[in-house]
């Protein structure tokens, strides 16, 4: 993720700030405009303005060209219309029918609070879907209902398994939130590669050399320059073969489980300019009442206290819950380059 603007730190002189709704606004019309229907328009939309209220630069409004250019491409369904499949008591399975994840999750969500409900635990496996953004907001509203929930999604192949020499997983990313007493839910979204897609490419951008550990070039060799990864070449997992196993997990919950695509399970080779990876998601959510009782926020909150004492000082999401209210307070920061960007894609 590209640094953010801290306290008692200038602005670039360049930025622009735009209220949080008229982001939304501006990119659900650009998403309706290229073809999405207008239902999955406004979901999408929000989950990329949140993104990018809340600091995630590289899953903001960086991607919405690559969204437009895998509509134009006839590679995703952007008027897809999920199916629905009361699969068990706790299962639910939803075909995205090659539409983006998002609306898919969304059509399931009234049935899976229901089972979370009267069950404890529910599990959402969706598939033949896209998945482009960041993960943490299709968690993050289950911790406010008072339920634990983590979500697993596989992307495109792009990260060498640990010895290997090709690349054969996706970034494949975890999700993870949990409500506590007395503060914000506890919410961590993280690639098990070494570093995001998103982050690499926004590097390539820019002409950022990265540091070492976090790629290797089109011959398998070692490499800290973005555009050699991005060009024939693939990221290492994070963790040498801890994040491999991890994401060797994600392809079995996220593809194997839900009957979505492994990362290495589809080609796009017939659409140029696609760039959504079409794959699967899995999402369990957990009513912690079950379990620990009514407790469980007060648990958490025991624990973030515990950490505190052991002298970490900042919890996972903090940074994004500042960033959060700064944007809602002063409006979403652009750049003047990404507004013009987007009143074009908005017009076009």
């Amino acid at each position: 993720m590209q640094d953010q603007i801290m306290p008692g730190q200038k602005e670039p002189a360049d930025t622009v700030r735009i209220p949080v709704e008229a982001l939304r606004t501006l990119l659900a019309r650009i998403f309706e405009r290229h073809g999405t229907s207008a239902e999955a328009a406004a979901i999408l939309a929000r989950n990329v303005a949140d993104a990018q209220r809340d600091g995630a630069d590289s899953h903001g409004v960086f991607r919405m060209p690559a969204y437009v250019s895998t509509l134009a491409s006839g590679w995703v369904d952007g008027q897809a219309v999920p199916v629905v499949t009361d699969a068990a008591p706790g299962f639910i399975s939803v075909d995205a029918c090659n539409g983006f994840a998002q609306p898919a999750h969304q059509a399931a969500q009234p049935l899976l609070l229901e089972k979370v409900r009267s069950q404890g635990i529910a599990l959402l496996a969706i598939h033949d879907s896209h998945h482009f953004a960041a993960l943490w907001p299709d968690v993050e509203p289950y911790a406010r209902h008072g339920f634990v929930a983590l979500t697993f999604v596989n992307s495109m192949a792009c990260v060498v398994p640990h010895g290997g020499k090709h690349p054969l997983f996706g970034t494949n990313p975890i999700a993870f939130a949990a409500p506590r007493a007395g503060g914000e839910p506890l919410v961590f979204d993280l690639a098990t590669s070494a570093m995001a897609h998103g982050d690499i490419q926004i590097a390539a951008r820019e002409g950022r050399q990265l540091p070492p550990g976090q790629g290797v070039d089109s011959e398998g060799s070692p490499t800290c320059d973005p555009q050699a990864m991005l060009d024939g070449g693939a990221l290492l997992p994070f963790g040498g073969h801890k994040g491999s196993a991890l994401s060797m997990m994600v392809e079995l919950l996220a593809a194997a489980l839900t009957g979505g695509n492994f990362s290495f399970g589809f080609s796009w080779a017939d659409h140029p300019g696609a760039q959504t990876p079409r794959t699967g998601q899995l999402l369990i959510v957990i009513d912690p009442a079950r379990g620990a009782g009514a407790n469980f926020a007060q648990r958490a909150e025991a624990l973030v206290q515990a950490m505190h004492d052991a002298g970490q000082p900042r919890l996972p999401g903090d940074r994004r819950y500042r960033q959060r209210r700064e944007s809602l307070e002063l409006g979403v920061a652009l750049s003047e380059a990404d507004l013009a960007m987007l009143t074009k894609l908005a017009e076009g």
